[in-house]
């Protein structure tokens, strides 16, 4: 394994839950996020994920699905509470600050509240990590 594949399990594993941002490119996630989430295995386990998609019409929907199954088959809990943004321009303001609309709020708000009940629940099916020596050494 190469440093920046390690540096990226390290950073996996370290977290209990995630959200994917990804935009659609041909009906399919980018291929890069596809390759960052098929690299590692284990790291994934037993943590939930929401995603949030972004495009034209559709607003990613296509590429939504076809990454929560990618992260099923790596045994991370895909959310149904999916986030499409439709027509994601229009929601950039001139100096590129996202400007959400009522819709997308509340529906992150949802997400993020099905996401922190899902980590609670997801928590103990997961390994106790090992302690390192800091914590074993402020234990002492």
């Amino acid at each position: 394994m190469n440093d920046a594949t390690k540096r990226w399990s390290v950073s996996v594993d370290s977290a209990d839950a995630y959200i994917f941002v990804t935009p659609e490119y041909d009906y399919f996630p980018p291929a890069a996020l596809v390759n960052a989430v098929q690299i590692i295995m284990r790291e994934w386990g037993y943590k939930p994920a929401g995603v949030v998609s972004y495009g034209g019409v559709s607003g990613g929907l296509r590429s939504s699905q076809v990454l929560r199954q990618l992260l099923g088959n790596v045994n991370v809990h895909a959310l149904p509470q999916a986030i499409p943004v439709p027509f994601v321009s229009q929601h950039i303001s001139d100096d590129g600050i996202f400007l959400p609309d009522e819709q997308t709020v509340e529906g992150a708000t949802g997400m993020l509240q099905e996401l922190h009940k899902w980590t609670t629940a997801l928590q103990i099916l997961r390994p106790a990590k090992a302690q390192t020596s800091t914590s074993q050494a402020a234990a002492a």
